[in-house]
């Protein structure tokens, strides 16, 4: 789901609140064999984390096993959450656009494969590849269109009442694709909701007119809502104490995450998928929808065989040791997954009203237990051996497939890695783990082992037939490129670097503070070319101070002209400032007066620093204005 301690990780966090490609490699809890066992193992959860309540529905094909309400809906009013209440499940929404759309097409009215300027000519877009891949109906929901996620003032924006097609003009630089569409996945919440207007469009009808009608209430949703309920069956949504709730949010793009809906509701909508599409008998959509929906076609990957990843919002997810589809959820605090195993005729969902991701996280491996407590796990494919040109694949990588091009900077960073092959498997190291294993299923195909935990019983990882643009894998739905070493080395050496110019700045600046107050030890020619380095330094501190303080709210503190947006613009273009500030002063410094060790070192540290300015203004976060 987290890369929450930068400015990269609280934009990501402020999109969607939680990750979920990744398996967790912790041992799972120790499966409750009952109902109240398991009601026990959660209400104890949501004490432990002050959470103040959650949504849960456990259901198999033919029956719910189990729908509840658990702690409180308003924490204030101490009113109690029932299976009736309704609950944001964000992102979970997106599959009804795919049901729209796929009904549409069981109708002749559109093809998954139209280009989506014949079907909206007015929406805006822009792809420099659109005369030889255009972006299609398909891409939208796959996620497969290049575009950038959409911005913090996308996020923000809180618009009761607005149309459809007004919320598609109130910002669109968003959606640029940034590689051909079609070939690379990346996460984008104006996709689904350009869909949305394409249903609109060829219906006539308001899109949430439309699902409710086609979808809400024959699949026995009877409160589902995508506006702001006017009776008290809405929870309060909490920040992280747990007692300060948060305003209601009126989602722009009500398409992408705009529902809400209770427990009874979310688990007649998990027997809708178990059922392959029919409710008490009835054919809601045609199985061939539900399957179509389950497998991604669209990335490089997809079109080489490799099944996992995401298909037409409702992705794949290996959890200890089993292959769930679904859909995750995650809104200013509330997060939900919907999930469920058409192998084993059974599904959950469960929603909190706090954005706190410990709960949610042992919660989910709770719930997990208990469904699977019964269940063999699937075999596992045997291994083949190592293609022969495994060798070629050997190297350094960094992702290619950014899901906010804003966070590109450090993503590229952070996320490099190198692949080895030994022994028959695939090894990749990277900044959270060294040698992590792959052992080949196909000649392009591997899943994962790791040290600790359960081996993933399908392949994840793809090597991507060279290309044009170069070569590439596939993992976990994201794409990496290859690069030379040479370059990954620089990269690694630069970033070192900087972060040891920053460390011996702030070890030094006590001591030559402290030493200053001597007239012995005051060195006036040193002193500008010490202190704009440390000013520096703090202006780039305070950036990372804003971002961090603004979690509790980030949506609105970022998204908005506020103090805190200001301050994050103000802090950065200092620190652009100071560093030049910082060589103009070393450059003036007189040689007489001043050690040369204490000139080597201020060259040493200002270089570093004028060269992740460089760095940062190249990728537009110098002078960043998150609120335009």
């Amino acid at each position: 789901m987290q890369l929450v301690k930068s400015l990269t990780s609280l934009l990501i966090a402020c999109l969607f609140a939680t990750a979920c490609f990744a398996q967790n490699k912790k041992e799972g809890p120790k499966p409750a064999h009952s109902i109240e066992e398991l009601e026990k193992q959660l209400e104890k959860i949501l004490d432990d984390t002050h959470t103040p309540g959650m949504s849960v529905a456990i259901v198999h094909r033919d029956a719910p096993e189990w729908i509840a309400g658990l702690g409180q809906a308003d924490v204030a009013a101490h009113l109690a959450t029932t299976p009736e209440t309704l609950f944001r499940i964000g992102s979970t929404s997106k599959g009804f656009v795919s049901l729209s759309i796929l009904k549409l097409a069981n109708e002749d009215k559109l093809s998954l494969q139209d280009p989506v300027h014949k079907l909206a000519p007015d929406v805006w877009f822009e792809n420099p590849w659109e005369a030889s891949d255009p972006v299609r109906v398909v891409d939208l929901l796959e996620h497969t269109t290049g575009w950038d996620d959409i911005h913090p003032r996308e996020y923000a924006k809180d618009a009761p009442g607005i149309t459809l097609r007004e919320a598609l003009d109130y910002d669109h630089h968003s959606r640029i694709s940034r590689w051909p569409p079609g070939t690379r996945m990346a996460y984008c919440n104006s996709g689904p909701a350009v869909a949305a207007y394409i249903v609109e469009k060829i219906t006539g009808q308001r899109f949430e007119d439309y699902v409710t009608k086609n979808f809400f209430r024959p699949i026995g949703m009877t409160t589902a809502t995508y506006s702001q309920p006017t009776s008290g069956m809405l929870t309060n949504l909490y920040q992280p104490d747990g007692k300060t709730p948060y305003p209601y949010w009126n989602i722009l793009y009500r398409p992408a995450g705009a529902i809400n809906a209770s427990a009874n509701d979310m688990a007649a909508y998990v027997r809708f998928y178990l059922n392959r599409g029919t409710v008490n008998d009835t054919q809601i959509m045609p199985s061939s929808s539900i399957d179509r929906m389950e497998v991604p076609t669209r990335t490089w990957a997809a079109k080489q065989g490799l099944e996992t990843g995401y298909g037409l919002t409702n992705y794949w997810s290996i959890r200890e040791g089993f292959v769930y589809h679904g859909h995750d959820g995650g809104v200013n605090g509330g997060l939900t997954d919907m999930a469920y195993l058409p192998d084993y005729n059974v599904g959950y969902f469960y929603s909190i009203n706090s954005g706190n991701g410990d709960a949610f996280g042992k919660i989910g491996k709770a719930i997990r237990a208990y469904v699977t407590r019964e269940l063999r796990k699937p075999t596992l494919p045997p291994e083949a051996p190592l293609p022969r040109s495994a060798t070629d694949y050997a190297g350094w990588y960094e992702p290619d497939s950014p899901r906010v091009e804003l966070a590109h900077f450090l993503v590229r960073l952070i996320g490099l890695a190198r692949i080895r092959f030994d022994d028959g498997r695939l090894l990749m190291t990277s900044l959270g783990e060294k040698n992590e294993a792959f052992v080949p299923v196909t000649e392009t195909q591997f899943r994962r082992m790791p040290k600790n935990g359960l081996p993933d019983p399908i392949p994840t990882l793809a090597l991507l037939a060279p290309n044009d643009e170069g070569r590439f894998i596939e993992i976990a739905g994201g794409t990496m490129k290859q690069v030379p070493a040479w370059f990954a080395i620089i990269e690694i050496a630069l970033a070192a670097w900087f972060v040891l110019a920053v460390v011996s700045i702030l070890l030094y600046a006590p001591f030559w503070l402290l030493g200053g107050l001597s007239k012995k030890r005051r060195r006036p020619a040193e002193r500008a070319m010490r202190l704009w380095p440390l000013v520096a330094v703090l202006s780039l501190a305070a950036a990372v101070v804003v971002v961090m303080v603004a979690r509790a709210d980030p949506i609105t503190r970022m998204g908005n002209l506020t103090g805190w947006s200001v301050a994050f613009f103000l802090a950065t273009v200092a620190y652009a400032f100071t560093t030049v500030a910082s060589a103009l002063a070393l450059w003036r410094a007189p040689r007489e007066g001043v050690r040369t060790a204490a000139r080597r070192f201020s060259e040493a540290v200002i270089l570093a620093l004028l060269i992740a300015a460089a760095y940062l203004s190249y990728w537009g976060i110098i002078g960043l204005r998150t609120w335009a």
